[in-house]
């Protein structure tokens, strides 16, 4: 079977149905721009929710209409991080694109960082935002979180390192050796793309509202993402010399 140019992991962590209109927009966009696509559905629940949360049944229900689909649902084990990875390996695609499924970043940012990405020798296109309509709450744990790990991995010169989507070719994703299973995950992949030299392009992005859920992202986050970073800092890499 041919492999797709793209593939696109979008987790779907509590969508519900919201994220039947994201997926519809996904896929006109990936078909307008005329690239071959798998799209990832990444729709994993804690046991306790399973009957309560009706996003498996949704994205089961996408995946019956269009083989195109695929679909990833289990008991989860772990946080964001869990689910981003379980996602990834499911991936065949020669470029791996990384999405949230709630809307908050626009279905199109996905074509252009596959453009950005295809425009020279790359290993890695992603977005940072330079507007968001999410709270000022939100906006400063991002702003503290980013300052906090530049001091910590000074070769990470990002401007955003939790903005998605992201895109990694195929070579470059088999270079990562991710095993976060919570909020630490993004950061986890930036670091090791930076302190491996991957040749990343950052463009530019607004993220907006999301009017179907609260954020899962709490003000304790950064001292959950500060202990991540220094645990990371004094014990993990040297795993990146390899």
């Amino acid at each position: 079977m041919k492999v797709p140019e793209i593939s696109v992991v979008i987790l779907c962590y509590k969508a519900a149905s919201a994220v039947e209109g994201f997926v519809s927009d996904v896929k006109q966009s990936l078909e307008e721009r005329g690239l071959s696509y798998e799209l990832v559905l990444v729709a994993n629940y804690h046991a306790e929710e399973r009957n309560t949360d009706p996003t498996v049944g949704v994205v089961r229900a996408l995946a019956t209409e269009d083989p195109q689909i695929v679909v990833v649902s289990m008991p989860k084990e772990g946080m964001m991080g869990w689910d981003l990875n379980s996602g990834l390996r499911a991936a065949t695609g020669a470029t791996i694109a990384l999405i949230d499924g709630d809307g908050q970043m626009p279905a199109d940012d996905i074509i252009r960082i596959y453009d950005a990405l295809m425009s020279g020798s790359y290993d890695c296109a992603k977005t940072y935002r330079v507007g968001r309509f999410d709270g000022l709450k939100r906006k400063v744990i991002s702003l503290v979180y980013n300052a906090l790990l530049k001091a910590l991995f000074p070769k990470v010169r990002l401007r955003d390192v939790n903005s998605k989507p992201k895109i990694f070719t195929r070579d470059a994703y088999a270079r990562l050796h991710l095993t976060s299973t919570d909020w630490f995950a993004d950061a986890e992949m930036m670091i090791q793309a930076c302190y491996r030299g991957f040749r990343i392009i950052e463009i530019p992005t607004l993220f907006l509202e999301n009017v179907h859920r609260r954020s899962f992202v709490r003000v304790s986050a950064i001292l959950e993402f500060l202990k991540n970073m220094v645990v990371y800092r004094f014990t993990r890499m040297h795993e990146l010399d390899t």
